[in-house]
């Protein structure tokens, strides 16, 4: 079997942390920003952690 790759788009998205948590930059904050209030592009700042969902796609797919 050969060995599995590393999805290396995604690597650069998110980061694991010490216990294993997956966090993200929080989505929204990319355009349209003139639209948006001061409040919430300032609280779209920053990293969260990722939905339960989505953290063992995103795990396979850092080869965890």
């Amino acid at each position: 079997m050969p060995k599995m790759k590393s999805h290396t788009g995604m690597g650069k998205r998110v980061k694991v942390t010490g216990k294993g948590k997956i966090v993200a930059q929080q989505a929204g904050l990319r355009h349209h920003l003139e639209l948006k209030p001061s409040s919430r592009t300032r609280r779209l700042t920053g990293t969260v952690e990722l939905a339960k969902a989505d953290v063992k796609r995103i795990k396979k797919l850092l080869g965890r």
